[in-house]
């Protein structure tokens, strides 16, 4: 192999040995959740509500077809606030005697729904860590084999160069994946935003004076 080409392939294993290190979990309760944000399983009800508790309330107030809709509409992140507060206020202003007891189960129906939807995203996040980590001990591997390749008698250099490539080639999916974690690590948190957010309009719905709309 020539001085030069194997200074580079050394460079190059040398980088995705470094690339491919395992991360430390920012909890060792946790050890395959990836995100600098520490992992909380469920959404604390006391951190973004306020009112009445929901433990005994009657999700059956929200029996109406149109309401299980309406919780659809809410809890999507693609419809905008200031239409998930007209759409809140309409529904509770809709029986004056019963607002807060409607308002009550209408934050119990999307907390349910917000607090399931971040748990299969919180899921989602700890198989594409294990499967992270299953690529880099691969890429790992394949590097520790190609440095064997390069460091051996009668070296192969074909065989060195496609080793190579395709290292190479796996480390740069394995890069793009990785960055890819900034995005997906934030999805939790906009959720248990939108649900604190939701939950304010909620409360500040359930409390307007009828004079006051």
């Amino acid at each position: 192999m020539a001085a030069s080409s194997k200074a580079w392939a050394c460079v190059l294993a040398a980088a995705i040995l470094c690339a491919t290190r395992p991360a430390s979990a920012s909890d060792p309760r946790y050890p395959d959740w990836p995100c600098p944000q520490l992992k909380a399983p469920g959404i604390s009800v006391a951190a973004v509500w306020t009112g009445p508790a929901i433990d005994s309330i009657d999700r059956t107030q929200l029996s109406d077809p149109g309401d299980a809709d309406l919780v659809t509409r809410l809890a999507a992140r693609r419809t905008p606030m200031d239409e998930a507060q007209k759409l809140i206020q309409r529904y509770v202003a809709r029986e004056e005697a019963d607002k807060q007891v409607k308002a009550t189960a209408l934050f119990a129906q999307l907390y349910s729904v917000l607090d399931a939807q971040r748990g299969e995203v919180m899921n989602g996040i700890d198989r594409f860590s294990r499967k992270e980590k299953d690529m880099a001990a691969e890429i790992r591997a394949k590097t520790h084999k190609l440095q064997e390749m390069q460091d051996g008698p009668d070296a192969d250099q074909a065989a060195i160069d496609e080793l190579s490539k395709q290292v190479e080639w796996e480390t740069r999916i394995f890069e793009d994946r990785r960055k890819s974690l900034t995005y997906v690590c934030e999805v939790p948190v906009l959720i248990e935003k939108r649900l604190f957010d939701l939950a304010r309009v909620i409360q500040d719905a359930a409390n307007l004076d009828p004079a006051a709309r």
